[in-house]
């Protein structure tokens, strides 16, 4: 049956109803089948998390959801997701607080889902640690790119595809081959993300990388005019790695090009 979530309009472009045979089959097969990444969603709209549950699951994702912050937060630890969909706007710790608590214990990647879609809100949700950040409405399609995009970035963060690279100081170690991280001694805790966009920029020492170069390293074809994303994501870097993050030694910006790792 074709129908269209009242207050997305364009949300579902396609929905078979929950009893008809072949969702549940698809459903089932997902959660049964290891390999399919598990999606954590967490938001208090009922309409938009059965729409979501339908397409996503329809396609083959394992589905948990949460309409609640503390709820989602259990359910975060219980099924341990390969990915968070959370919304900004919930009735009992707000999205912000919640995104700051995952990142307390995982760097499972996340995509921020909200109906304020002005900048400010997609900068606050980038610096806390969020890998990607969604406005409502948004069609499913559009919504699925985004998830798989994401996974990509996250499954290939440790891959050898640009070679492996080292980097000591005496202050700063990198080893891209153990996917570690120290600063005076102490382990770093990186996103995946943060963790691939570091690795490119050690792999290529020295080296300016274009804006758009590292785009489409690390984010991928869809994101290559986002030069805010890589903007915020070396600011996110430079507040973990760098002694002085407003008088960076490591990444550094050169006006209007790019960046390029100098140490």
């Amino acid at each position: 049956m074709l129908a269209k979530c009242a207050k997305y309009g364009t949300i579902l472009e396609e929905r078979v109803h929950a009893s008809n045979p072949t969702i549940n089959r698809y459903r089932n097969r997902a959660l049964t089948n290891e390999d399919k990444s598990r999606l954590l969603i967490i938001d208090d709209d009922q309409g938009l998390l059965r729409a979501l549950e339908l397409y996503l699951g329809g396609h083959g994702y394992q589905i948990v959801e949460a309409e609640k912050g503390s709820a989602g937060l259990r359910k975060l630890y219980n099924s341990r997701p390969d990915l968070v969909c959370l919304d900004v706007m919930l009735p009992d710790i707000d999205g912000w607080q919640v995104l700051k608590r995952i990142r307390e214990m995982t760097d499972v990647p996340v995509i921020m889902l909200t109906a304020r879609g002005d900048e400010g809100d997609r900068v606050k949700g980038l610096k806390l640690g969020a890998d990607d950040y969604v406005p409502k409405p948004f069609s499913m399609r559009e919504l699925e790119a985004r998830v798989e995009a994401v996974l990509r970035r996250s499954r290939s963060s440790n891959s050898d595809e640009a070679g492996k690279a080292t980097y000591s100081d005496g202050y700063l170690t990198i080893d891209t081959e153990r996917a570690e991280v120290r600063c005076d001694g102490d382990i770093i805790n990186l996103t995946p993300t943060e963790q691939k966009l570091l690795f490119y920029l050690v792999q290529n020492r020295g080296r300016l990388l274009s804006f758009e170069q590292i785009l489409q390293r690390v984010w991928g074809f869809e994101y290559r005019d986002e030069k805010e994303y890589v903007r915020l994501y070396v600011w996110r870097l430079r507040q973990k790695i760098e002694p002085e993050p407003e008088e960076p030694r490591y990444i550094l910006t050169e006006h209007g090009m790019g960046y390029r790792f100098a140490g």
